[in-house]
């Protein structure tokens, strides 16, 4: 049904790859979150931006979507009731908030979203120097936002006038299996069982992805659901428990998760060259499994 709903609203080949994921965080965590990034995989610092409502590095590896860490000053922060879980209400502002997408038309998107009922953050998309810009509200099933981006020049240059960069002096590990940590292969949400098919339907309708398979994994009570473009693009994840969470102590660790972050992205895999290789070097440069 969504598929036929794209057709039937001209959405079908609108919507390209992921172009890019926003991370927000806390100002006192946003040179921990991009070292850590940098220590741990095998993206580069590429630029950074600073401007009146917001400051952010962009990180980029050959073939990937890019990763933009952000620190936004929001006025009225939309994400925030997503982030009040037991316990990451102390962090009111921190969670991948964005998955942005490339389009050819973003007029005709939002056009068409609209009168189908879609609320942006922005009234109209943001229109800069050498791209045009607009997210949806974030989706009442996973708490995430669906970004759309059309390149006017150079794919991948956030910088715009107004803009001022960031002296970030951040040193980065130097480790050779960090070779081995390629591009973003996909990211997993984690929600309440009850949205599980809402969620899909609403990321399928709002991107130009398919349905793959699911995987069912009763001993974990856990259901997942795997949506993509195409077999060698980037995987969009949704897990839940197989049953609503009850209690601490009889739930899965899925229900559990959900209960205490709020529904949110649980994590972010990357394609990885010599596994082994890669895992000790993690370990002895301090990640824990």
């Amino acid at each position: 049904m969504a598929m036929e709903n794209r057709k039937e609203f001209g959405l079908e080949g609108l919507v390209r790859g992921l172009d890019s994921v926003i991370i927000n965080t806390e100002d006192h965590n946003f040179i921990p979150a991009i070292k850590e990034l940098l220590d741990f995989t095998g993206f580069e610092l590429y630029s950074t931006i600073k401007n009146e409502d917001l400051k952010q590095a962009v990180l980029k590896v050959e073939g990937s979507a890019d990763l933009i860490i952000q620190n936004k000053n929001w006025q009225d922060n939309p994400f925030a009731p997503y982030n009040d879980g037991p316990k990451s209400r102390h962090l009111p502002n921190t969670r991948l908030e964005t998955f942005i997408f490339e389009t050819n038309d973003i007029e005709k998107y939002v056009e068409v979203q609209k009168e189908r009922g879609v609320q942006f953050i922005q009234t109209e998309p943001v229109r800069k120097e050498n791209y045009s810009f607009i997210q949806t509200l974030p989706s009442c099933f996973t708490g995430n936002s669906i970004g759309l981006i059309q390149w006017h020049g150079k794919k991948g240059e956030y910088f715009s006038d107004g803009d001022a960069e960031l002296q970030l002096e951040i040193e980065r590990s130097t480790s050779d299996y960090l070779k081995n940590i390629k591009y973003l292969d996909h990211a997993a949400t984690r929600l309440e069982c009850q949205n599980r098919d809402a969620a899909i339907i609403e990321f399928m309708e709002l991107t130009n992805y398919k349905f793959d398979f699911a995987i069912y994994v009763k001993n974990f009570n856990s259901i997942t659901n795997v949506a993509r473009l195409s077999s060698n693009d980037y995987a969009q994840v949704f897990t839940t428990g197989i049953s609503p969470f009850t209690s601490i102590e009889e739930s899965g660790p899925t229900e559990k998760y959900v209960h205490n972050y709020g529904p949110r992205v649980h994590h972010m895999a990357f394609h990885t060259e010599k596994i082994e290789d890669t895992f000790e070097g993690l370990k002895q440069d301090g990640m824990e499994f």
